[in-house]
């Protein structure tokens, strides 16, 4: 079990922080979620992966869902990058991590959660439907709305600069 949460505490922690939005209530959800995996353990008949990720998901919907009864708002932080020698270009890359994670917070919850899955976990669609418990066509189809929202919110100017 060790070496298994070994192996899926660096993904959960990218899954929780798409999720999030921040680095503190990214450690938070995966806390609570290794606590989950070992009290209750992973049974035998499921990937330990696709049960960890459901599990963080439905973690941070109920705190989600905590924090929308209390009205709290959380802080966003962002992840530390990796350093590089134009600083110029770390400076773009920073607004631009800025912009999507801003932009990515705006997306609904279930979006998210997709986004999240398929760009930063690398997960193909039908492990992500069996993940979440939703058809592999709803999968494509929000994948397809979150895409279509977050371009619109990162490059708004878009449309104008195509006229």
């Amino acid at each position: 079990m060790n070496e298994t949460l070994k192996t899926l505490l660096p993904m959960l922690r990218r899954f929780a922080y798409s999720l999030t939005g921040s680095k503190a209530d990214a450690d938070d959800v995966v806390q609570i979620t290794i606590e989950k995996l070992l009290v209750k353990g992973i049974p035998d008949d499921v990937e330990p992966a696709k049960w960890a990720f459901k599990i963080c998901r439905n973690v941070w919907i109920d705190e989600y869902r905590s924090r929308k009864v209390r009205q709290n708002t959380a802080q966003a932080d962002i992840l530390p990058e990796p350093i590089t020698s134009n600083e110029h270009q770390t400076l773009e890359n920073k607004q631009m991590l800025k912009n999507v994670n801003t932009a990515l917070g705006q997306l609904p919850e279930e979006q998210r959660a997709i986004v999240s899955l398929v760009a930063v976990q690398g997960m193909a669609y039908k492990d992500v439907a069996h993940t979440l418990d939703i058809p592999i066509g709803s999968v494509m189809s929000k994948l397809s709305r979150a895409r279509c929202t977050l371009y619109n919110l990162i490059k708004p100017d878009f449309k104008k600069e195509q006229v």
